[in-house]
């Protein structure tokens, strides 16, 4: 028998499972997709991430992987456009994400981990003991051929449409903010920097950058990827019966027609897969757990991707998440639960409030326009956000312990 199920071989999945496996519990890891497989995301690993990969020694088949990133373009209305670059000599690492995951459910096959793809989880199997309920499992496959696998943990890594957390009641949907991002590779365009003349420019060795592209009511990432390609993303608010979501093309190429930074390095550029969509973004924990149950990733909670701490919080987590299982196969359910909450807050709550206040700049209109203002007055609270942004403490911190 398993000690412990994980649904889901994202990053949160696949690192949960390496922390276990190599503490000598026996994991099996299911997924509904085969790998590698495409993924929509913003292909950007901070340095905050990748000081937390070579904390937990897996960083190493990622070196030498993908592109350095050396810091972000910020722009805003009104011309505004700082370059900021991550402080001592730091990088992130823009690499595809069907790559990484591969990469790190690899390292979790080698610490001992099993791996079954093609695997459709219905729901959780759910028992009574004294009269409280427990997960002791799930139920896989289809109506006509279900059967059910069990373990004393499992951990849903299942992503932001979890269908254990929403299953069970565990997550929702807020009703506000509903964002929709629609997300696509275009052939490589040239690289988005400030004008010459713009004295905001930081000096230093060129490299590649990411971009954010701050508008009225949305927000534009765009980073050069691997393979010649350029990753592009749209987030704006919208419902399920958008007209505009029904044609993902359209809606991608009229918004980068109608932007004057991108407009002219993206008119004519191909496609080289159609768009993906993705909807609604935001996902609440709703605080409540169940014995035998642990959340991880997207799944315990996700949060619009301005600033690219998607994948932070599902590294992070996911090394949470396994230690958790190691308490709870090691000392039983109490206090398991609440001490994940607490380990999560310390880990996450700067970053949550953060990414709120971001998110709540760009759904006012006049919060943009006076943020632009300010940013040209001071572009320097702009670098101090992209440092912000980046994790930049966090990778200096663990680099020097």
């Amino acid at each position: 028998m398993d000690d412990v199920l994980i649904v889901g071989a994202g990053p949160a999945g696949a690192v949960a499972a390496t922390v276990l496996a190599r503490a000598g519990a026996r994991v099996r890891v299911v997924d509904r997709a085969s790998f590698p497989r495409d993924k929509l995301c913003g292909d950007t690993l901070n340095p905050g991430c990748l000081a937390l990969l070579r904390t937990l020694q897996l960083a190493g088949s990622l070196e030498g992987v993908g592109l350095d990133v050396a810091g972000m373009l910020v722009t805003g209305e009104g011309g505004v456009a700082v370059e900021g670059r991550y402080p001592h000599d730091l990088r992130g690492r823009s690499i595809l994400r069907r790559d990484l995951d591969w990469a790190l459910l690899g390292q979790a096959i080698a610490a001992g981990a099993r791996f079954e793809p093609g695997v459709t989880v219905r729901d959780a199997v759910t028992i009574e003991r004294g009269g409280v309920r427990i997960v002791d499992g799930v139920t896989v496959g289809s109506r006509e051929s279900a059967h059910r696998l069990r373990a004393p943990v499992t951990i849903a890594a299942d992503g932001r449409r979890s269908t254990l957390a929403f299953g069970l009641g565990l997550a929702r949907h807020p009703p506000r903010p509903r964002r929709w991002a629609i997300g696509a590779y275009f052939e490589a365009a040239p690289e988005g920097r400030p004008p010459s003349h713009d004295t905001r420019a930081v000096s230093g060795t060129r490299g590649i950058l990411g971009e954010m592209h701050i508008r009225r009511g949305h927000y534009i990432g765009v980073a050069p990827v691997p393979g010649g390609m350029t990753n592009v993303c749209i987030v704006k608010p919208s419902a399920g019966g958008d007209v505009a979501l029904r044609n993902p093309e359209s809606a991608l190429r009229v918004e980068l027609e109608a932007d004057p930074v991108l407009r002219d390095r993206f008119a004519g550029a191909r496609l080289v897969h159609p768009p993906v969509v993705l909807g609604p973004l935001a996902v609440d924990a709703t605080g409540e757990a169940v014995d035998g149950l642990l959340l991880a990733g997207d799944a315990a909670g996700f949060i619009d991707p301005m600033t690219g701490d998607g994948l932070s919080f599902a590294l992070r987590g996911g090394e949470l998440a396994g230690a958790a299982a190691l308490r709870a196969l090691e000392h039983g359910w109490a206090g398991v639960h609440a001490q994940l909450v607490e380990d999560r807050r310390r880990a996450f709550a700067g970053k949550w409030r953060f990414n709120r206040a971001l998110r709540s700049l760009v759904a006012s209109p006049s919060a943009v326009r006076t943020a632009a203002a300010a940013a040209r007055i001071a572009p320097g609270a702009v670098r101090a956000v992209i440092a912000r942004a980046g994790d930049c403490d966090l990778a200096m911190s663990r680099l020097q312990t």
